[in-house]
C-alpha cells in the first residue's frame, strides 16, 4: 500500500517540473556571499527546488494551452527520463562540489574549512521543503479549479478559470496577511516592545547632570527604550580616553530620545534639540546626528572610534523610530526611518546654521544599515548648498538607497560596482576593508565629505531584486576581496541564494559580511573629520585596541552572534 500510494504520487508529478527543480536544486548549492550551514543550505535548495518546479510546471501548462506540436507520450517519458536522469547526476555532482564551494568563501574570510558539506543532510531537508511547499502548491490549484468548476456553471470556461485562479489568490492573500501575518506579526510585535522596555539592571540610571536620563535631563531614563539606554551608558569616558591617548580628553556627549518620550518623530526632534542645547553640545568640536538601525540600536565600533580619535570632544544625538528590526520596520512602517531622519537633521541644521561658522562645531551625519538608508533619505543637497554640512559616513548601505545607487551607477568606466569610483572624489568616496580602490587619484576633498564604507561580501548592499533575469554588475571581474572566486550567476536562483544571504548576513567573521569592523570606522573617520594628533603608529594602535575590546566582548557572552544581533537591524 505505501508503494502504491508513493508511485501514485511519482506518477502526479510533471516531468518538465522534475527536470528544472533538481537543476535550480543544483544551482543553488553554489556559492554566493555568505558561508551557509546544512540546514541553510538544505532550506534554500529546497525553495529553490519548488520554484524550478513551478516555472517547469508552467511553461508546460503554456505549451499545451498554446496548442503547440508535443511528442508521443511514449517519446515524452523516454525523453523525460532521459533529461531527468542528466539532471539528477547533475546535482549529485553539485553536492559532491557543495564542500569545495563553501570553503572558497570561508578561506576569503579567514574562517576554518569544513570537511564536509553534509549532503543527505542538506537532500532531506531540501526534499522535505520541496513537498511542504509542493502541498501549500497544491491546495492553491485546488481552491482554484474547484472555484472555476463553480463559476463555470454560469460563466465561459476560460473566464471562469480566470475567476477561479483570481479567488484562490485572494483567499491565500487573506490568509498569509490578515490571519498567519497578522497573528505573527503581533506576537513578534508585542516581543519587541517588551524588549524595548526592559530595564538592564547593568545600565542604571545616570547621576551626572550632563548625562542624558540623569535626574537633571529633560529626558526620562525609562522612556529611551532598551537601545538607547545602552547607548547612553556605553562607550569611552573622558578617563578612558585620555589614558589611552595619553592627552586630555572631554566628556563625549549622547543624547538619545526614546521612542515612548513624545508622541511624534517632530516632537522628539525637539526635544532632542533642547536637551543637546542643555549639555552644551554646540560648543563641541565635532556634532554627529545618527540614524540607528530599526531597533534603535547605534553600532559602537562606530561611535567608540570617533570619540577616540577626537578625544572626547563630539557630540552624537540620535532619535528613535521604531523597536522592530530593520526588516520588519522596512516592511510595516517604511516611512517612519526617513521622517524621523528629517525631523533631527531639519531642526539641528536650522539651529547650527544660525550660529557663527567660526563659532559651531563640524556637522556630520551617520548611520549604519537602515540608519544609512534612512540618514540619505533626510538629506537635501540643494537646500544645503549654500552651507552644506562637513560631511557623512555611512556604512552597510541597503540596496534600496537611491543616493549610493546614483553614485554607484554614475561611477566611472572600469571601476568596480563594489568598490567605485565617483568623479574626481572630492565629494564621494568609497572605501572597504583595505581602504580606497588600489591606484585610486582623487582631488582635494571639497567643502562636504561623503564617504561610503561597504563590504563586497554585504548582501544587504548588493542584493537586487532584478538578479533574478540579469547578472549583477558586481559580479563582474575583478571580484572584491571577500567574494568566492568561485560565485556564479544563475537566473532566478541567484537572487534566491542572496535574499538568504541577506538574513543571514551577520553571520560572518566581523569585517565581512554586514558586521563592520572597528578598525575599518578608524579609517573612515579619518577621511571624513580628519582627526589631528595622530601618526601611523598611534592610528595603528587605537584599531587594535579597538579590536581587542570588540573582541572580548564577543567572548564575554554565550552566543558570539548576539554581540551583533542588531546589526542591521
Amino acid at each position: 500500500m505505501p508503494y502504491a500510494l508513493a508511485a501514485r504520487f511519482m506518477r502526479s508529478l510533471s516531468g518538465a517540473g522534475l527536470i528544472l527543480g533538481v537543476l535550480f536544486f543544483a544551482a543553488a548549492l553554489t556559492p554566493t556571499l555568505v558561508p551557509r550551514t546544512a540546514t541553510m543550505q538544505g532550506v534554500l535548495s529546497g525553495g529553490a527546488f519548488a520554484v524550478g518546479y513551478l516555472i517547469g510546471v508552467f511553461l508546460r501548462w503554456l505549451w499545451t494551452y498554446l496548442e503547440l506540436p508535443a511528442p508521443a507520450d511514449n517519446l515524452r517519458q523516454k525523453l523525460n527520463g532521459i533529461v531527468l536522469a542528466l539532471s539528477v547526476l547533475t546535482a549529485l555532482w553539485f553536492l559532491w562540489r557543495a564542500a569545495e564551494w563553501q570553503n572558497s568563501i570561508r578561506r576569503v574570510m579567514g574562517m576554518e574549512p569544513v570537511d564536509t558539506s553534509h549532503p543527505v543532510l542538506i537532500s532531506l531537508i531540501a526534499i522535505a521543503t520541496f513537498l511542504m511547499l509542493l502541498v501549500i502548491g497544491r491546495l492553491f490549484a485546488l481552491l482554484a479549479r474547484r472555484a472555476a468548476w463553480r463559476i463555470a456553471q454560469v460563466m465561459p470556461p476560460r473566464v471562469a478559470n480566470v475567476l477561479g485562479v483570481t479567488l484562490a489568490v485572494l483567499v491565500f492573500w487573506l490568509l498569509a496577511s490578515d490571519v498567519f501575518w497578522r497573528m505573527g506579526f503581533d506576537a513578534i510585535d508585542a516581543s519587541f516592545r517588551e524588549y524595548d522596555a526592559l530595564i538592564d539592571a547593568a545600565r542604571p540610571q545616570p547621576a551626572a547632570p550632563e548625562k542624558s536620563g540623569s535626574p537633571a535631563s529633560l529626558i526620562d531614563w525609562q522612556s529611551i527604550g532598551r537601545a538607547g539606554r545602552e547607548f547612553i551608558s556605553s562607550g569611552p569616558d573622558a578617563a578612558t580616553i585620555s589614558a589611552f591617548t595619553g592627552r586630555p580628553a572631554k566628556e563625549p556627549i549622547r543624547v538619545y530620545v526614546g521612542l515612548k518620550t513624545r508622541e511624534t518623530a517632530e516632537e522628539r526632534a525637539e526635544l532632542a534639540l533642547q536637551e543637546l542645547l542643555r549639555v552644551g553640545a554646540f560648543e563641541r568640536e565635532l556634532l554627529v546626528v545618527a540614524v540607528p538601525t530599526g531597533t534603535g540600536w547605534l553600532d559602537p565600533a562606530a561611535m567608540d572610534s570617533l570619540e577616540y580619535l577626537h578625544h572626547g570632544d563630539v557630540a552624537t544625538v540620535a532619535i528613535q523610530y521604531s523597536y522592530l528590526n530593520s526588516p520588519l520596520s522596512l516592511i510595516v512602517e517604511p516611512d517612519r526611518g526617513e521622517d524621523a531622519a528629517k525631523a533631527l537633521l531639519s531642526v539641528v541644521y536650522r539651529h547650527w546654521t544660525s550660529l557663527p561658522r567660526d563659532r559651531r562645531p563640524r556637522l556630520y551625519l551617520h548611520g549604519l544599515s537602515l540608519g544609512a538608508l534612512n540618514s540619505q533619505g533626510s538629506v537635501d543637497l540643494f537646500r544645503m548648498l549654500g552651507d552644506p554640512v562637513n560631511g557623512a559616513l555611512w556604512s552597510g548601505p541597503p540596496f534600496a538607497s537611491e543616493l549610493w545607487a546614483t553614485f554607484t551607477a554614475e561611477r566611472d568606466p572600469g571601476s568596480p560596482a563594489w568598490l567605485p569610483q565617483y568623479q574626481d572624489g572630492s565629494v564621494v568616496r568609497f572605501m572597504n576593508q583595505n581602504g580606497y580602490p588600489e591606484g585610486a587619484r582623487y582631488a582635494p576633498w571639497g567643502a562636504m565629505r561623503i564617504v561610503y564604507l561597504q563590504y563586497a561580501s554585504d548582501s544587504v548592499t548588493f542584493f537586487s531584486p532584478l538578479g533574478f533575469f540579469r547578472k549583477p554588475s558586481w559580479m563582474d571581474e575583478p571580484r572584491g576581496p571577500d567574494v568566492s572566486p568561485d560565485l556564479r550567476w544563475y537566473p532566478v536562483v541567484t537572487m534566491l541564494q542572496l535574499a538568504l544571504d541577506m538574513a543571514f548576513a551577520t553571520a560572518t567573521p566581523l569585517g565581512h559580511g554586514h558586521l563592520y569592523a572597528p578598525e575599518h570606522y578608524v579609517t573612515a573617520w579619518i577621511e571624513v573629520t580628519e582627526p589631528q594628533g595622530w601618526n601611523d603608529e598611534s592610528i595603528a594602535r587605537l584599531k587594535q585596541h579597538l579590536r581587542s575590546l570588540m573582541e572580548e566582548a564577543v567572548e564575554s557572552i554565550d552566543d558570539p552572534e548576539d554581540a551583533y544581533s542588531n546589526q542591521g537591524g
